[in-house]
C-alpha cells in the first residue's frame, strides 16, 4: 500500500499514476488533469476551466483520497451531490468514504454523517452554499481536519455568469471562519471576465490557473426555426430509437407537458423539474442513469447536474439565456467522445418573453441579462461557424474556417450588402428622436400607418416607408442585426425603446459596407423542414382534390357552407399525413375529438381506399398525438359559459382583453367542442343582426374570413367583434 502523502510533500509521476489506478482503474490522466492534482497537493490555489466531459470531478477526488482530512466540495445541485456520492462509493469498500450535506437529508442521516467525518472515515463531503453557511455546520467543521475546499461550478459566483448565485459570493468568509486550507475553484464555463470575477471574489487573484480547450469536436451544433417544435422532437427521438437525450424547456409547465406528449407518442420519456417532490424527482433521475428511460425533459433554470456519458442528444426546447448555459447544457452530450447532437428551437419572440421577465429588476442585473441575451441572438442568427463563435465568446481562437459539423458550416446561409437598410434603420430611429420601440420603427420604414404611426403622426415624417419594398419581419431582422453589431442598444427600463450607440453615430458619418443574412428570420414557416419523408413530403394533390370534393358532397347534403365542415388547412394535413381511423384524424390541423366523431368517417374511409389502391406507406410516426388539453384558462371559460357568465366578465377575471376571450373561445369552437353563448349574444345584438350574420356565413359566405364578412355586411354597420360572436353561434349550431 503506498504512502498517505504529507501536506506540501511532492508526488512524482508514477506514484501519482498508482493512486489513479488503486482508486479509479485508470491508467493515465485526461489532458491537465496530473498538473492540476499535483498543484492541488503541492497547497497551491488552483483555478481550473474545463469542459464539460474534461475529466473535472477527478481534480479534486483523487487528492482527497490522497490527503489526510475531509475535502469539503461546494456543489449547487443536490442531484449532482447524489450523483457523485454514489460514484464514489462505488470505488471504495466504505459507504462513508462520501457524504453530502444538505436540506434533503432526515437529522437521524445528519448525525450518521457527522460521525462518519469525525471518526476519520469521510474523505469528501458535498455541501450546498446554503448548508455551508449555517452556524451549526460552522461550528461542527471548525472541529474536522479540512484537506482543501473544491467550489465546484465556480460560475455561480459571477454576476456575469448564466447561474448566478448570491450565497456562492459568501464562500470566502465562510473558508476562513472554518479554517484555511487551499481552494480548487473549477467551472466548464467561464469568460474571461467571469473568471476574473471568480478568483477576486473567492481571493485566489494568484492561483494557478489551468485552461483545457474547449472544442468539443465530437459535437453537433444546429439552430432550428421553432416552427412545429414538438413534431420534429418526436421525429428526432424516433429517429434516434434506444439513444438517451436530454430535452431542455424554460418553464415546469412546458416541461411536464412535452413529457407527456412525447408518451402518449410512444417514447419512453419522464420529466424533471425543482418542483416535483424529491422522491419523483431523484426516482426520474435514477431511471435515466439506469437507462429504464431513454430521454428527460427537464428545465433550463434548475439544471440536472448527471453525469451520463452516453447521453447522444441535448435539446433546447427554449432558448438559454445566456452563451454559458448553452455551452454548459450541450456539453451534457457526448462526454464519452461519442456522436453528441445539440439541437436548438429558436425564436426571437423567447428571447422578448425573456426580456419582458428582466423588467422591474434592478438596473444593474438588467443590464447584465440584456448583454447576455444580446449575445444568445448573435450566436443564434449568425452565419458564422457555431463552434468559431462559441469558442471565440470563452476567448479561445478557432483556427479552420469550416468546423464540418455544424448547420452554418454544412448549410452555409446566403449573405447580401446591407449598407443602405442599417442607413435608413439608424435615420428613422433619430427622426422619432430614439423614443420608440422595433416594432414600431419597422412599422414605420416599411410604411405600415397602424394606428401607433398615425397617433404619434409618424405617417407625415419624411422616412415614413423609406424601406417600404420590405415588410415588417425584415426590419425587425435587421433591427437585431443592428443590435447585434451593437450600431444600436436596447434600453430595457424604458421598454426596450430603440437608442443609436456612439459607433452607430460613427457609421451614419461614414457609412461602410455591412453584410446581412438573408437567411435571418427564424419566425417564417419553413413547412419544408417539417414535411415527413415517405409521404410525399407535400399535401398529395390527388388525395387533397378527392377530400375537396368529398367536403363539397356532404356541405351540399347539410345545406352549409365547406369551411363548416373543414377548412382547407385540415384537408392538407390529411393529404400528408393519409389518417385512416378517428384516433389519427382528430390529431389533424384544426380536428378536434369533435370535428372527427362528426365528420371524419367518411374522410378516414376515403383516405383509407386511397393508400390501398396507391400502396402508399403512411408517414405513421409523424402523426402526433397530443394529449387531453388540461387549459385551466379553457376549463374556466367552458364552465363560465355554462353558468352564463357574461364574456366581459369573463375576460374581467382572468385579467385579458376581449379580443384574446375570443380568440380562446373560436380555438375551443374549432376543436368541435359545442358552446353557447346566445344568452351574450342577445344582450349585446338585436334579433334582426343576429339573423343578418348568421344568414351571410350560412348562404353566402366563401370562407370564415371576418374581413370579407365585414366588407360585405358593412364595417359601419357591424363591429367585428360583433361578427366574431355570430361566427362562434354559427360554427356551434351547424358545425359541431
Amino acid at each position: 500500500m503506498l504512502p498517505i502523502l504529507l501536506e506540501g510533500r511532492k508526488v512524482i509521476n508514477m506514484e501519482l499514476s498508482g493512486y489513479l489506478k488503486k482508486h479509479f482503474g485508470f491508467d493515465t490522466f485526461k489532458g491537465t488533469q496530473k498538473e492540476i492534482i499535483q498543484n492541488l497537493l503541492d497547497g497551491r490555489d488552483s483555478f481550473v476551466l474545463m469542459p464539460t466531459g474534461g475529466g473535472k470531478s477527478l481534480c479534486y477526488q483523487l487528492p482527497a483520497m490522497i490527503k489526510s482530512g475531509t475535502a469539503i466540495i461546494v456543489s449547487p445541485l443536490i442531484a449532482l451531490m447524489k450523483n457523485q456520492v454514489d460514484a464514489m462509493r462505488g470505488f471504495s469498500e466504505e459507504d462513508g468514504i462520501a457524504h453530502f450535506l444538505n436540506s434533503s437529508l432526515t437529522k437521524p442521516e445528519i448525525l450518521k454523517v457527522k460521525e462518519d467525518i469525525l471518526s476519520k472515515k469521510t474523505k469528501m463531503l458535498y455541501v450546498a452554499p446554503e448548508s455551508l453557511t449555517k452556524e451549526e455546520n460552522i461550528k461542527f467543521l471548525q472541529q474536522v481536519e479540512i484537506s482543501f475546499y473544491a467550489i465546484d461550478e465556480a460560475h455561480c459566483i459571477s454576476e456575469w455568469g448564466h447561474d448566478f448565485r448570491p450565497e456562492y459570493r459568501r464562500i470566502r468568509p465562510i473558508v476562513e471562519e472554518i479554517g484555511k486550507a487551499p481552494i480548487i475553484a473549477l467551472t466548464a464555463t467561464a469568460t474571461p471576465k467571469v473568471q476574473h470575477d471568480i478568483q477576486k471574489n473567492l481571493g485566489m487573484i494568484n492561483a494557478d490557473v489551468f485552461k483545457s480547450s474547449f472544442n468539443r469536436a465530437n459535437l453537433y451544433y444546429d439552430i432550428r426555426p421553432k416552427t412545429n417544435a414538438t413534431k420534429e422532437i418526436i421525429k428526432i427521438v424516433k429517429d434516434n430509437p434506444g439513444k438517451s437525450g436530454i430535452i431542455y424547456c424554460l418553464s415546469r409547465k412546458k416541461v411536464e407537458e412535452l413529457a407527456e406528449t412525447l408518451q402518449v407518442n410512444g417514447i419512453s420519456a419522464l420529466a424533471y423539474h425543482a418542483g416535483m417532490d424529491s422522491a419523483t424527482r431523484s426516482g426520474n433521475q435514477d431511471k435515466f442513469l439506469m437507462e429504464d428511460v431513454d430521454v428527460i425533459v427537464a428545465t433550463i433554470a434548475f439544471g440536472m447536474g448527471i453525469d451520463k456519458p452516453d447521453v447522444r442528444f441535448v435539446i433546447h426546447f427554449d432558448i438559454p439565456k445566456s452563451l454559458e448555459g448553452y455551452y454548459q447544457e450541450t456539453g451534457r452530450a457526448g462526454r464519452d467522445g461519442g456522436e453528441g447532437k445539440c439541437i436548438t428551437f429558436y425564436s426571437y419572440k423567447d428571447i422578448q418573453k425573456l426580456e419582458k421577465f428582466m423588467q422591474g429588476k434592478p438596473v444593474a442585473e438588467q443590464e447584465i441579462g440584456r448583454h447576455l441575451l444580446l449575445e444568445t441572438v448573435s450566436y443564434a442568427e449568425s452565419a458564422l461557424c457555431r463552434r468559431k463563435h462559441l469558442l471565440h465568446y470563452f476567448g479561445e481562437d478557432y483556427k479552420q474556417e469550416n468546423c464540418e459539423c455544424c448547420d452554418n458550416c454544412l448549410h452555409p446561409k446566403e449573405q447580401f450588402e446591407g449598407q443602405e437598410y442599417i442607413e435608413m434603420l439608424l435615420k428613422v430611429v433619430l427622426a422619432v428622436k430614439e423614443y420608440f420601440k422595433a416594432d414600431h420603427v419597422a412599422a414605420i420604414l416599411c410604411g405600415n400607418g397602424n394606428y401607433g404611426v398615425k397617433s404619434y403622426k409618424h405617417h407625415h415624417i419624411p422616412e415614413f416607408g423609406i424601406g417600404k419594398e420590405k415588410d415588417v419581419k425584415f426590419w425587425n431582422a435587421v433591427i437585431r442585426q443592428a443590435l447585434i453589431a451593437k450600431l444600436l442598444t436596447k434600453d430595457i427600463e424604458n421598454y426596450g425603446l430603440l437608442k443609436v450607440t456612439e459607433k452607430g453615430h460613427k457609421f451614419i458619418k461614414e457609412p461602410k459596407s455591412f453584410w446581412l443574412i438573408q437567411d435571418h428570420d427564424y419566425d417564417k414557416e419553413e413547412e419544408e423542414l417539417l414535411k415527413p419523408q415517405g409521404g410525399g413530403g407535400s399535401a398529395d394533390p390527388i388525395l387533397f382534390a378527392m377530400l375537396k370534393d368529398l367536403r363539397k358532397r356532404i356541405a351540399k347534403e347539410k345545406g352549409l357552407p365547406p369551411f363548416v365542415i373543414f377548412q382547407d388547412p385540415s384537408l392538407e394535413d390529411m393529404s400528408i399525413h393519409y389518417p385512416i381511423s378517428l384516433e389519427e384524424m382528430q390529431n389533424m390541423t384544426g380536428v378536434g375529438a369533435g370535428k372527427a366523431q362528426r365528420y371524419g368517417k367518411k374522410f378516414c374511409e376515403v383516405i383509407k381506399a386511397y393508400v390501398d389502391e396507391n400502396e402508399i406507406e403512411r408517414p405513421v410516426d409523424m402523426i402526433v398525438k397530443s394529449v387531453v388539453n388540461k387549459s385551466g384558462l379553457k376549463v374556466y371559460i367552458i364552465q363560465s359559459i355554462d353558468r352564463k357568465v357574461p364574456l366581459d366578465t369573463i375576460a374581467a377575471a382572468k385579467g385579458i382583453e376581449m379580443n384574446a376571450l375570443l380568440k380562446e373561445i373560436e380555438a375551443i369552437v374549432y376543436s368541435g367542442t359545442k358552446i353557447n353563448i346566445d344568452y351574450y349574444i342577445n344582450e349585446v345584438l338585436d334579433e334582426d343582426h343576429q339573423e343578418d350574420i348568421y344568414l351571410y356565413f350560412k348562404e353566402d359566405a366563401e370562407n370564415e374570413s371576418i374581413k370579407a364578412a365585414l366588407k360585405e355586411l358593412g364595417e359601419e354597420e357591424y363591429t367585428e367583434e360583433d361578427v366574431r360572436l355570430m361566427r362562434i353561434k354559427f360554427l356551434c349550431k351547424e358545425g359541431n
